[in-house]
């Protein structure tokens, strides 16, 4: 279970920050589309005047309204205070040659000025050296390029962006912390559950084994004494289903802590042998079989459990198609992905639900105990790999991605 509670608190972390990253970003795209609104105000007054209108200050400004007690004062292109706070420089074009008509700025020399307004003649308005907003705009047959320094009201932006940006991050740790001590306690009854289902597969598994096993000496006697006969036969073959089923408990019991010893071996050569071992059986069974494996593809892995995964597939399919069973084993894009497609009267759609435990599909046989796939899945896990499982176009698809 500490599989799941790792995942619960990592998406859960995840959503948290996705969520503040999507609230944050949309406040400071509106503050900074706020801001550029205001430039263009600005700009926009300047032109309206003539390309300046440092030396009339108010002038357009609207009519001054009494300020109420207690009220905001006039802010942004709004203010009085504009035509003496604000600095810029305005260029004339003439036949290509470009005049300073105004010139309100520290930051700038005047020759800078000119080169820069030149650079922007092509343009019509927006952003330059990133605290910066020009216009260019005619009146009366001449080009002007006006730009003024934003920098003092994007500061406040810039503020609450790094800020923003800050919050983010600590939010995100900080419930990564929270989850982390409150999931210990979230989880606990489900970690208990879950030892309790285990200690109860693990009892099932030593109370079966120990009649099982005195069936089966029991038989040998008699067959020793009377011969086999059709009656000892069924029973040995009901004896090795079931001795099937609670090797399957048992594993099922224990896999999710086991430490996976990986060596490298060759998967080709592993599933080509399975493969032609199994041929004989799909013939058998009315099945035509047809494989694709890739050669000389190898695997760092345990090799016990992915022949143990290779063979619930075969026994899967063998089952459970109808007519037609396909294989395929191939690697592209450095993940080797094993496919087996069994032909099928199942509704289309995705069936990852017959990885669960005890869960069977439509057309399991009765005696099905629904787990050879939750078995395949545990092994793949704990190859840190991906299984799949859907009905397409009348074919049970299974994908593993290794």
């Amino acid at each position: 279970m500490n599989q799941a509670e790792k995942k619960f608190r990592l998406y859960a972390v995840i959503s948290v920050f996705v969520l503040l990253t999507i609230l944050l970003g949309i406040m400071n795209a509106v503050n900074f589309t706020l801001a550029s609104r205001d430039a263009d105000r600005v700009t926009e007054m300047i032109s309206e005047e003539g390309e300046r209108f440092f030396e009339k200050p108010g002038m357009m400004i609207p009519e001054k309204q009494p300020m109420q007690p207690g009220g905001l004062g006039p802010m942004g292109p709004n203010s009085p205070e504009l035509g003496a706070s604000i600095r810029y420089f305005t260029v004339s074009f003439e036949e290509n040659e470009g005049i300073l008509t105004a010139y309100h700025i520290y930051a700038v020399s005047e020759e800078e000025a000119l080169q820069w307004a030149s650079s922007l003649q092509k343009e019509k308005t927006g952003w330059t050296r990133g605290t910066y907003r020009y216009r260019v705009y005619k009146k009366d047959g001449v080009k002007y390029v006006t730009v003024i320094d934003q920098g003092r009201e994007l500061l406040p932006a810039y503020r609450t962006l790094i800020y923003s940006g800050c919050g983010i991050i600590a939010v995100t740790l900080l419930s990564w912390i929270f989850l982390k001590i409150v999931g210990k306690k979230l989880f606990a009854p489900i970690d208990e559950a879950d030892r309790r289902q285990k200690q109860f597969i693990e009892k099932a598994e030593r109370e079966f084994k120990l009649p099982l096993t005195v069936i089966s000496a029991d038989l040998e006697v008699m067959e020793r004494e009377s011969g086999p006969t059709d009656r000892t036969r069924s029973i040995r073959r009901q004896v090795r289903k079931m001795n099937a089923l609670v090797r399957k408990l048992g594993s099922l019991s224990v896999y999710e802590e086991k430490n996976v010893e990986k060596s490298r071996f060759s998967l080709s050569g592993l599933v080509s042998e399975q493969t032609e071992k199994s041929r004989g059986r799909f013939e058998k069974a009315g099945i035509r079989f047809s494989s694709d494996i890739q050669e000389g593809i190898m695997l760092n892995g345990e090799e016990d459990s992915i022949l143990q995964l290779i063979s619930e597939l075969f026994e899967n399919a063998l089952k459970y198609a109808r007519e037609e069973a396909m294989l395929a084993l191939k690697a592209e894009n450095g993940r080797i992905q094993l496919t087996m497609k069994n032909r099928t009267e199942l509704p289309e759609g995705p069936a990852d639900q017959v990885f669960d435990r005890f869960t069977t599909l439509e057309n399991a046989e009765d005696q099905a105990a629904g787990l050879g796939l939750a078995y395949v899945r545990d092994i793949v896990k704990a190859h840190n790999g991906r299984i799949h499982a859907e009905v397409k176009d009348h074919f049970f698809l299974l994908v593993i991605d290794l």
